[in-house]
């Protein structure tokens, strides 16, 4: 028996309230006031403009670095100091380290793609609440709460899509409160669900958007925000850091941003492209607080909030097709971000303007073909911030090399405006680069020790579960896990022979529990799914692409106020 649903019909759908779509909505509400003001041409009366956010508020699920790059924002609200942007600081003193196990060497220069003058240190999650204010005030729908989890098509073509039933219990049946999805028909439908967005899979692979692409490349950004006695860190003052905890073979780096009112946020970030199976990303981040710059800062101390999430750094020959029957994607989900500046607000921002131009014009010309939105994507290719992008288009490429190697290849891309060995460097997804532990380390169950765990001591280090409450991630336990596990034969299988499963490793949440019956020795995997933070470290690096994120029920998550 089908269920019945109730049908809402809106001219403009965002699935995902994240900046893109804030930005998208904000300005092409602008767009048309402006024109409806004007009187000219055909004027655009109650025009409905819809956002679906699956957290529990607008920001809950906002998190970033973040150092943002003002030119986006500005270009599309000159304005935006005296409207309130929730600015933590401008950035006018920055510093570059590299860290050994116990000491430091400072850059004596800032190299020019990391150089902030000029840009400010921002929390995602106060920029999120601050915009979806803006785009309410416009007269934009807000709907917080609600996951987009399925197309919507008609002949070939997106016309919007269904957000998930609420009530179901664990074992699929309806509870006394179930209530099924909406039914979102839209006229023009936009993707912009952050990084490794569900629906926008689907999407590139019904359309095959990719063809002729790279394979997406992440890093995991692992981060607290600790509030300090006092004033330690300037509002706005960057350090960032190469080298310790990670070994020479694994990319990424670590920061640490000054905020108001004795708040600081640092992090480790952590690029998925890994080859070690007992690299656990959240450990490595509790390493880099026990080195003697980092502890002597978070003396006396206080941890406020904790969360992780994945950013697309897989450069411009990442960038799937961005347009397709009926609809579009922005930011994240366009893997629109610039891993050598570490910078992707400014991309999302444009995105959703250039979006919103494209869509304002089909509106005002009653066509709203795909050649008509297909202006979307010409516009974002020829935008400053892409063609920034282009310009270190092998970046993250030639960092797959290790650090040493990478770096030196990356400054000679640098110098030669992005070409080196050829146009374009190959790749291959994160999840194949794992190496098998007996390959890696000449035994199938390397020592203690070769795993490289800590002891937490609850004050300065974390252990997940501890660092998971600091997030605020709550979920309605009684529901079918979203994360889905292909097969449990694959898990006690080869992946516990070759790889010693590591999604106990690399979830940052505590997923991912593997327990032993004492009796008889088998695993059971065990599905801690209430911890997640939504961050799909699972869906990309899972060696047998043996789990698939789904959004579970609107409003579960983390629940974010200065991520």
């Amino acid at each position: 028996m089908t269920e019945e649903r109730d049908v809402m019909d809106v001219d403009v759908l965002f699935v995902g309230g994240g900046i893109a779509s804030l930005s998208g909505a904000f300005h092409l509400s602008n767009l048309v006031s402006a024109h409806n003001k004007k009187g000219e041409g055909k004027k655009l009366d109650e025009l409905m403009i819809a956002i679906l956010e699956k957290g529990s508020s607008p920001g809950a699920h906002g998190i970033s670095g973040a150092v943002m790059d003002p030119g986006s924002l500005k270009d599309m609200m000159p304005d935006f100091i005296e409207k309130g942007a929730p600015l933590e600081g401008e950035v006018k003193k920055e510093s570059i380290y590299f860290l050994t196990k116990t000491g430091k060497i400072k850059s004596p220069i800032t190299p020019p793609p990391l150089n902030n003058h000029g840009n400010y240190v921002v929390s995602m999650s106060r920029m999120n609440q601050w915009m979806a204010g803006l785009v309410e005030e416009a007269g934009v729908n807000m709907f917080p709460g609600f996951a987009g989890t399925e197309i919507l098509y008609d002949n070939g073509k997106v016309i919007g899509v269904r957000t998930g039933d609420k009530g179901i219990d664990a074992k699929g049946e309806k509870k006394p409160n179930f209530e099924p999805g909406i039914d979102l028909h839209s006229r023009v439908t936009v993707f912009g669900e952050g990084s490794r967005g569900s629906l926008t899979k689907q999407l590139i692979t019904n359309y095959k958007l990719d063809e002729g692409k790279n394979p997406p490349a992440f890093e995991l950004g692992v981060k607290e925000v600790w509030e300090l006695p006092e004033t330690r860190l300037a509002p706005g003052e960057v350090i960032e850091t190469m080298g310790y905890p990670l070994k020479s073979d694994t990319f990424g780096g670590a920061f640490i941003y000054g905020m108001k009112n004795n708040m600081i946020c640092l992090g480790q970030l952590t690029s998925l492209d890994y080859a070690d199976p007992f690299i656990d990303p959240h450990r490595e981040f509790q390493k880099f607080k026990l080195h003697p710059m980092v502890t002597a800062l978070l003396k006396d101390a206080k941890l406020v909030q904790y969360g992780a999430k994945t950013a697309p750094v897989g450069g411009y020959f990442s960038i799937p097709r961005l347009t397709f029957p009926g609809g579009m994607i922005i930011g994240d989900s366009a893997n629109l971000f610039n891993s050598q500046k570490i910078k992707g607000i400014n991309l999302a921002i444009r995105s959703g303007m250039l979006a919103a131009q494209a869509i304002f014009e089909g509106l005002i010309n009653d066509d709203l073909s795909d050649v008509r939105l297909s202006s979307y994507e010409k516009a974002m290719l020829e935008s400053k911030e892409v063609k920034d992008l282009y310009k270190v288009r092998n970046f993250h490429q030639a960092m797959t090399k290790g650090l040493y190697v990478g770096m030196t290849l990356a400054g000679m891309h640098f110098v030669l405006g992005g070409s080196i060995f050829g146009e374009r460097l190959s790749a291959e997804p994160d999840h194949s680069h794992m190496k098998k532990v007996a390959d890696l380390y000449g035994t199938a169950v390397p020592s203690e020790e070769a795993k490289g765990d800590i002891k937490y001591d609850g004050k300065l280090t974390y252990d997940k579960e501890t660092d998971v409450y600091y997030s605020g991630a709550t979920h309605e336990e009684a529901q079918p896990p979203h994360l889905k596990i292909k097969d449990l034969d694959i898990c006690y299988g080869k992946c516990t022979e070759l790889y010693q499963n590591p999604c106990v490793r690399f979830c940052p949440a505590g997923v991912y529990e593997m327990a032993v019956d004492e009796d008889t020795g088998k695993k059971t995997m065990k599905l801690n799914f209430s911890n997640c933070v939504h961050c799909k470290t699972c869906d990309v690096k899972d060696p047998f692409e043996n789990i698939q994120w789904v959004p579970p029920e609107g409003g579960g998550g983390p629940k974010y106020t200065v991520m």
